[in-house]
């Protein structure tokens, strides 16, 4: 398997970490420059052949616009999650006791996957511009959850790098679909009730679930640079350290009862609300797909606009312009604010044209079809 790095379409956020996000802009990392386990690289495999030849969709020139960080608008992002965190918590403590209180734990795993989100913008490095305040911030977004945001960085590295192939960490979650109603609706039962949180936290920790037709178990710190590899571990330790010590003084400070709030507002829902919100969004953005040999379609956007059940389904699965997934697997350098403006430019060129494209009712109805016969079916099994 031959790879190597592309300055064209893989950022210098992912290829140079020490270095300011402004000052080392994303199309200037040199071609053919040696691995260290931090960049993305073209994935020559097969499938995976045309990828390179897409990801030429846009010139250096034409996508540094897109690249720009604006530090204002991620901070309006946040905002905005810290709104709706804040309203999620009140409507829980506002109903205890009531049966209504589902509605503010479901409200909190929305908000909780906002957060998920803004993290998933830091491994990135495009939260924000100055590049230790990004990874700072992300690490406590990511703390706040129980994520190690360091770990995440690397095992998504993977993903974008080897999608759907053998060392992709990802394929055991959206692999293999259709799979049938009944198995999806019977896995999203499982997350409801907290059944599989655990393999989402391993996942976040480095240890993603055994990719079934390879019986590979990925190992995500074993393919990555030594400064990451160093950053990740820490940053697991203080994850772990931050949730034992919460508690604790939660308790010292408001006592049993003030510990019980906090298990019901935080940790109940992200055992439970958000689990499925997870994994439906990541179906969503590679379930049931058939052409795996480009990333226009063997990663999925999904529309947020244009009727009320894309508006609707749109504001659960894909916040902060999350369902724009086949634009920032072209171009990962590209913060989320400028998905949709990258989008339309993609369009407006006719690349779009047969790409996975469709409304969310659309993809919900390819991942709940009848499952696909075994011999063509992908990997799953988380």
């Amino acid at each position: 398997m031959t790879q190597h790095n592309r300055a064209l379409s893989e950022p210098a956020a992912m290829a140079s970490p020490v270095a300011d996000a402004q000052a080392n802009p994303p199309d200037l990392v040199p071609h053919g420059s040696a691995a260290h386990g931090e960049e993305f690289r073209d994935d020559l495999r097969a499938p995976g052949a045309l990828n390179a030849q897409a990801r030429k969709a846009m010139s250096a020139q034409e996508l540094l616009p897109f690249t720009q960080l604006d530090d204002v608008r991620s901070m309006l992002a946040m905002a905005q999650t810290g709104l709706l965190l804040a309203a999620a918590g009140a409507l829980i403590v506002g109903l205890w006791g009531s049966p209504w209180m589902l509605t503010g734990i479901a409200l909190m795993g929305i908000a909780q996957h906002s957060l998920f989100i803004l993290s998933h913008e830091a491994a990135h490095y495009r939260l924000l511009s100055h590049r230790g305040a990004n990874d700072v911030l992300g690490r406590l977004i990511g703390m706040s959850s129980g994520v190690s945001m360091c770990t995440y960085r690397v095992t998504h590295r993977l993903h974008h790098n080897n999608l759907y192939g053998s060392e992709d960490p990802d394929t055991a979650i959206h692999g293999g679909y259709p799979r049938g109603r009944a198995y999806l609706l019977r896995k999203l039962a499982q997350d409801i009730v907290g059944w599989n949180a655990w393999k989402t936290y391993a996942y976040f920790f480095g240890a993603p679930a055994i990719n079934e037709d390879t019986q590979r178990a990925i190992r995500p710190l074993d393919d990555t640079s030594p400064q990451l590899r160093k950053a990740a571990r820490q940053d697991r330790y203080w994850v772990v350290g931050a949730h034992i010590a919460m508690p604790l003084v939660i308790y010292a400070v408001a006592g049993w009862q003030g510990l019980v709030v906090y298990l019901v507002v935080w940790i109940l829902p992200l055992m439970t609300a958000l689990q499925p919100i997870l994994r439906l969004r990541a179906v969503c953005e590679h379930g049931a797909v058939n052409d795996l040999s480009s990333p226009l379609t063997a990663a999925r956007s999904n529309r947020t606009f244009g009727n009320w059940p894309n508006r609707v389904l749109g504001a659960v699965l894909f916040p902060h312009h999350v369902n724009y997934h086949l634009e920032h697997h072209l171009y990962p350098a590209v913060p989320h604010y400028h998905l949709p403006a990258l989008h339309r430019a993609l369009q407006a060129r006719g690349v779009l044209e047969g790409a996975e494209v469709r409304d969310i009712p659309a993809t919900l109805h390819m991942i709940f079809a009848p499952r696909k016969p075994k011999a063509t079916s992908g990997s799953s099994h988380v």
